[in-house]
């Protein structure tokens, strides 16, 4: 089939919550999601990103070594004929009793579908505190991990707070190589749009894109369960920062029917047009989050544009 521009926004006909896309090197396109359960992450392919099939779980509770539940945010990335699969998880080593209590794990397949199996019967590290939103991003050699802090027992004045973070993996993914750095903190107005609400602020969901020299993270704040989840986007001079947010944002927020657009990746077509892949909510889907596809692009002025 012929793939064709993405011209205006479209809506995949699946649930999907956080989705992410992976261009593989069979030449399609695999979505990969969290269940509204969180029970695992459903996969589907396509030829063109329109036309799309159902192929399977890459994993769920069932196959994990370390997980409990709460399978979230999962990505996917093609490494030297393998596929690796970035997810959190519930860790089942809890001997605090924390109501939260999630972690980053890695587990790798031979194909893009799966089946994916963890690499270890532990999370990838462990920093002391919840983490989730795994993403990675590979330079010269060096791989780089970034992740949301958890809200929960972090306090910061009359919020809690979750930030994001940055730390090089060691190249085998079995753990970390320094300490984690600080990249982004709720600090702009509308990033604090839920807080009355929720008692909480929010960053998290990070991307990082390289970009004529510079470094792009897009980033999700304000409750994901609520119609003000959003992106925005800071940039920087090296993977781990300073990072600087764009005045500009948000970038991505409800609008007409849509809410709650947020937890947001970017990749390129095979005729290398740049799209943004995210999911919302519309009042046909009620609380179901689905998946969304919007072209994007950067201006000359080095501005990162969604269009919608």
């Amino acid at each position: 089939m012929i793939e064709q521009t993405i011209r205006h926004t479209i809506r995949l006909p699946f649930a999907a919550a956080d989705p992410f896309i992976l261009p593989a090197a069979d030449g399609r396109y695999y979505l990969y999601a969290t269940s509204e359960d969180g029970s695992g992450f459903p996969v589907h392919v396509s030829d063109d990103l329109h036309s799309w099939r159902a192929c399977g779980t890459a994993l769920d509770a069932a196959r994990a070594r370390w997980g409990a539940g709460c399978f979230w945010a999962p990505e996917c990335y093609e490494i030297d004929g393998k596929y690796y699969l970035f997810y959190s998880a519930d860790w089942k080593e809890n001997p605090t009793g924390a109501l939260e209590n999630f972690r980053i794990g890695v587990a790798v397949a031979d194909t893009p579908a799966g089946p994916f199996a963890d690499l270890s019967d532990r999370p990838v590290f462990d920093p002391g505190y919840p983490v989730i939103d795994a993403n990675l991003y590979r330079e010269d050699g060096r791989c780089y991990l970034y992740y949301s802090r958890c809200c929960y027992e972090h306090r910061v004045g009359q919020w809690e707070e979750s930030w994001i973070y940055g730390v090089e993996l060691k190249p085998d993914f079995s753990g970390v190589t320094g300490e984690p750095v600080l990249l982004l903190r709720p600090e702009q107005d509308w990033e604090g749009r839920s807080a009355a609400a929720t008692g909480r602020r929010w960053n998290e969901g990070s991307f990082l894109l390289r970009q004529g020299g510079r470094y792009y993270m897009t980033y999700s704040a304000n409750c994901f369960a609520g119609p003000d989840y959003a992106v925005g986007y800071a940039t920087a001079e090296s993977p781990l920062g300073p990072f600087v947010k764009a005045a500009e944002n948000p970038i991505l927020e409800r609008g007409g029917e849509v809410t709650g657009t947020g937890h947001s990746c970017l990749f390129r077509t095979r005729q290398g047009q740049l799209l943004i892949c995210y999911h919302g909510r519309t009042a046909a889907t009620g609380q179901d989050r689905v998946a969304f596809l919007s072209p994007a692009h950067f201006t000359a002025q080095g501005r990162l544009v969604v269009e919608r």
